[in-house]
């Protein structure tokens, strides 16, 4: 077989980007948790001490933008000056209008739907969506992605519980994966064989050494991950801190901004990805919601062992409710054909937005935890798009298509 590398990074909530993340949706869920119809296009910039709101929201709700943008700040940990920005005096710069009518008109009132129907949201804009799952890990993710977010989850647990007490909020992971390949036989084989490269990079305060740190992390929080998976992990290098010196982080050291870390928040490059981003989206922009649709039909096709690997393509035109196109990509692994599969989906999943919101249970205040660790994945009850309630179905569906 053939040996290739893959990999894939993260990044932790006080990562500038995140920030920024984390408060356009923690804005998006305060509009939903009073109006779950409110229309929400919410992007934030964070500096040197400096937070910017901008965006097109339509609501009912009454929002206290500033007072939400330092609770996230506060509640990520930047209190102090020097880590990059201070939640209590930060100055906090609102810039939010209405959704534009033109937009508004084609969302609620879909123009492809036919006489008789049910009243159809349209889609909120033109794009292509990509879900993926694949049978690698038990969240039917690939490997790399789920262990780099799995090491600065365990580094924002540790700060929380000061384990020590000089970590600081902003730090990143990459993992660097070993696979075997092997395309000759009928069904290609992709399989994960060897850790190969772990680099952690975390801010920390100055008074703290390069040494200590890598003293600390290595055997705290890479290798109790690492010891539970059941492959090769000898001769493991392990990259820390490599620039010598982290104390300058979060948006004193970087500018942030919503919706950078796409592919930190899907499946890590492994998939394609359709370019949109999610953070401060509501549910009736297709860039998140049919992206979570997208994952859930790939994830339910994996989970009823119907293929190794699934890539699903949804596209969308602004003002209709039906997609233009669903692509299945099994790589090779599928126990039917593609196309076989694209029409089973089309048979079992209603790709409306108008569908895609009320099968995923959308409009509710959930999206802030989506923020932080990924949006795929994950074992939480909010997470609907995770569930594999169509196992069966698709097995029997799969059966009579034989």
């Amino acid at each position: 077989m053939a040996k290739r590398l893959f990999t894939s990074e993260a990044v932790s909530a006080g990562h500038p980007d995140k920030l920024a993340d984390q408060i356009s949706d923690s804005i998006l869920d305060a509009c939903l948790e009073q109006d779950p119809a409110s229309r929400v296009a919410c992007e934030t910039l964070v500096g040197k001490d400096l937070a910017v709101v901008a965006g097109e929201i339509t609501t009912t709700a009454q929002v206290e933008y500033e007072q939400i943008v330092r609770d996230v700040i506060r509640r990520v940990g930047y209190v102090d000056d020097s880590w990059g920005i201070d939640a209590n005096t930060c100055k906090v710069m609102v810039a939010i209008h209405g959704q534009s009518p033109d937009i508004a008109q084609g969302v609620d009132h879909a123009r492809d739907v036919t006489q008789g129907d049910e009243k159809q949201l349209g889609a909120g804009d033109q794009g292509l969506m990509f879900g993926y799952a694949c049978n690698q890990t038990k969240e039917l993710m690939p490997l790399p992605i789920v262990l780099a977010h799995r090491i600065v989850n365990r580094l924002t647990e540790a700060r929380l519980n000061r384990e020590v007490d000089w970590l600081r909020p902003d730090s990143k992971s990459q993992v660097t994966v070993e696979y075997e390949y092997n395309d000759e036989g009928k069904k290609p084989v992709i399989k994960p064989v060897r850790i190969d490269t772990v680099v952690v990079s975390t801010q920390h305060s100055e008074k703290v050494g390069q040494n200590q740190i890598r003293e600390w992390l290595v055997p705290n929080v890479i290798q109790p991950i690492l010891s539970q998976l059941p492959i090769d992990k000898e001769g493991v290098k392990f990259k820390i801190n490599e620039t010598g010196t982290f104390v300058i982080g979060g948006p004193c050291g970087d500018c942030g901004l919503t919706g950078r870390k796409i592919i930190v928040d899907t499946y890590g490059g492994w998939a394609r990805h359709g370019g949109g981003a999610f953070s401060g989206k509501d549910p009736t922009k297709v860039d998140r919601s049919a992206a979570y649709m997208a994952r859930h039909i790939a994830k339910n096709i994996v989970a009823a062992e119907l293929a190794d690997s699934c890539e699903i393509q949804l596209a969308y035109v602004i003002g209709l409710c039906e997609p233009v196109s669903v692509r299945v990509d099994t790589e090779g692994t599928g126990k039917i054909g593609d196309d076989v599969l694209a029409d089973l989906i089309r048979e079992h999943f209603r790709l409306t937005p108008q569908k895609i919101i009320e099968h995923l249970n959308l409009c509710r205040p959930i999206f802030k935890k989506t923020a932080t660790g990924g949006h795929f994945g994950r074992d939480d009850e909010d997470f609907t798009w995770e569930l594999t309630e169509h196992i069966e179905d698709l097995k029997q569906a799969a059966k009579k298509s034989l």
